[in-house]
C-alpha cells in the first residue's frame, strides 16, 4: 500500500495517482502500438468487437470499484461515529461523578480529563500512523479501573447508571482501537490492481489515429486512478490529517466541556 498518499492534500493525492494512471496509458498507448496493430489489426471491425469486449469488462469493474468505495465508505462512516460516540459516552462519565463523594469525585474526574488529554495528543498521531495507541505505564483507563473497585456507590440508582455509562464508554473505545487496523483485505487490493492492467490492456488494443486514442483513453485511466486513490484514502481512516480523515474534533469538544463544568 502507497502510505505515502496520507501525508498529502487529498486533492494533491488523487491528482498524482490520476496521472500517474494517464502516464502509463501514453506510454503504453504510444510504444504497443505498432506492435499491435502488426499483430492483431486483421479484421475490419476489431475496434468494434474490442469494444464490446471493453464495455463487458467495465461494467464488472466498474462495479467492484463502486462496492469497495461503498464498503470503505461505511468503514470510514463507522469509524467517526465510533469516535464521537466514545466521546458523547466520556463526558457523560464525567459528568455522572458530580454526584459522588470527595476523594472520589476529583479522582474520577482528573482521570477521565487525562484520558481524553492522552487520547488527543498521545493517541491520534499513533492512529494516524496505522498504530493501535497502546498506554504506558501511567494508564488512564487502569487508573479508572482501580478508583471504581474502590468505590462503593450509595444508592441502586447511582450504580445502575454508573455501571451501564461505564459499559457504554469501555464498548466505544473498543470498536475505535479495531477500526485503527480495519482495513481492506489484501487479496482485494491485488484484484483491483489486476483489474487496472486489464483496463490498460483493452485500451492499449485499439487502432485509432494517436489523438483520437490518447485524449479518450487519458480520460478514463485518470478517473479510474482517482476512485482507486478514493478507494485508498477510505480504506484506512485515521492516516493522514488530511480532508479524508477521522479528526479528534470530538474529543477536543468533549474535553472543553470537562474544563468548563
Amino acid at each position: 500500500m502507497f502510505y505515502w498518499i496520507y501525508d498529502l492534500p487529498t486533492w494533491l493525492a488523487m491528482t498524482l495517482f490520476g496521472a500517474a494512471f494517464v502516464g502509463i496509458f501514453w506510454l503504453g498507448a504510444i510504444l504497443l502500438s505498432p506492435i499491435v496493430k502488426s499483430w492483431l489489426h486483421r479484421q475490419s471491425d476489431f475496434n468494434a468487437t474490442l469494444g464490446n469486449y471493453l464495455g463487458y469488462f467495465g461494467v464488472i469493474y466498474g462495479l467492484l470499484l463502486g462496492l469497495l468505495e461503498i464498503g470503505t465508505y461505511e468503514n470510514f462512516t463507522n469509524a467517526e461515529k465510533a469516535v464521537a460516540n466514545e466521546a458523547a459516552a466520556l463526558l457523560a462519565l464525567y459528568r455522572n461523578t458530580a454526584s459522588y463523594p470527595e476523594p472520589y469525585r476529583s479522582d474520577f474526574r482528573t482521570l477521565i480529563r487525562d484520558y481524553a488529554r492522552t487520547t488527543i495528543g498521545d493517541a491520534w498521531p499513533k492512529q494516524r500512523r496505522g498504530i493501535i495507541p497502546v498506554p504506558g505505564n501511567a494508564n488512564p483507563v487502569v487508573g479508572i479501573h482501580h478508583r471504581i473497585a474502590e468505590f462503593e456507590p450509595e444508592t441502586r440508582g447511582q450504580q445502575s447508571v454508573h455501571e451501564a455509562t461505564l459499559r457504554q464508554f469501555l464498548q466505544t473505545r473498543l470498536e475505535r482501537l479495531y477500526s485503527v487496523v480495519s482495513d481492506m483485505p489484501s487479496a482485494m487490493w491485488y484484484v483491483v490492481a489486476l483489474g487496472a492492467i486489464f483496463n490498460f490492456a483493452f485500451l492499449w488494443l485499439f487502432d485509432l489515429r494517436r489523438g483520437h486514442h490518447l485524449l479518450p483513453g487519458g480520460m478514463i485511466s485518470f478517473f479510474t486512478g482517482t476512485m482507486i486513490c478514493l478507494i485508498g484514502l477510505l480504506d484506512n481512516p485515521y492516516r493522514g490529517d488530511g480532508d479524508v480523515s477521522v479528526s479528534p474534533q470530538a474529543f477536543e469538544l468533549a474535553y472543553q466541556q470537562m474544563l468548563q463544568d
